[in-house]
């Protein structure tokens, strides 16, 4: 059985860690490069850093940052944000990313998805989902883009099997009602999902104690659950929440 992965997710804006409720009221959450250091010391399995306003500026990734970050940690770590090409992820990966991920760049040319792949493996490809529920879909989930600002009319299950047909390797799938407001993860989406996919699944949005990682794991066959403010305001250790998991018979790596 593949042991679950703990990742931590860090919102970068102008090298500074940020965090916010429902995508909005971002708060300062600490250096995002001395806080890769000590999640990678304190036992995360993989990072992801998402340059959440490279798409909104209409920029690349920051890629002196993604080097700086390469030479820092020893772990995998996915980048998002401003993602828009083969050539700005080809930047992405020789500056040390392991993966890139691709989001609103994949909604408006899903091509991007399959160039990727073809060029790097399907393994190097993310495709991060936000969604949230709405009554404008048939599965009652929707696509939103740019942040979560932006509603697409994209179904998720739809959206999430065209995207692993063309070559997403890996789904990090992100409940826009959860994020930030640690109330459980969105067991309900996960579970729709999973049952239309082959893929990975990283569950992302919504952890606010241990226990809902157990929940998550046991109700899901999400391979990872990702969390951001639990982990970077201390109110979780990577460490304990570890050990509490094995000690619940869920296999992870310490």
């Amino acid at each position: 059985m593949l042991k679950k992965r703990i990742i931590s997710c860090l919102d970068v804006k102008n090298g500074r860690t940020v965090k916010g409720v429902n995508f909005v009221n971002l708060k300062d959450a600490g250096d995002a490069i001395e806080l890769a250091k000590k999640y990678d010391i304190s036992g995360a399995d993989e990072l992801v850093f998402l340059d959440i306003s490279a798409t909104d500026e209409g920029r690349e990734t920051m890629l002196d940052f993604v080097k700086n970050v390469a030479k820092n940690i020893s772990i995998p770590f996915t980048v998002g944000g401003g993602i828009s090409s083969v050539e700005s992820a080809k930047k992405v990966i020789f500056s040390g990313a392991d993966k890139v991920g691709i989001n609103s760049a994949a909604v408006r040319n899903p091509q991007i998805i399959n160039d990727i792949a073809k060029e790097f493996g399907n393994q190097a490809v993310v495709l991060a989902i936000d969604a949230k529920k709405t009554k404008v879909t048939e599965s009652g989930w929707e696509i939103f883009i740019s942040g979560g600002k932006k509603a697409t009319g994209l179904d998720l299950l739809e959206w999430a099997k065209k995207g692993v047909g063309l070559g997403a390797g890996e789904i990090l799938l992100n409940s826009i009602d959860k994020d930030g407001v640690k109330i459980g993860f969105d067991i309900d989406m996960l579970q729709a999902l999973e049952k239309e996919i082959d893929v990975p699944i990283i569950a992302s949005g919504g952890a606010g104690k241990k226990e809902d990682f157990i929940e998550v794991f046991e109700k899901t066959k999400a391979t990872a659950a990702l969390a951001a403010s639990v982990f970077h305001f201390g109110e979780i250790e990577i460490s304990e929440l570890k050990n509490y998991l094995l000690e619940n018979n869920v296999q992870v790596r310490v």
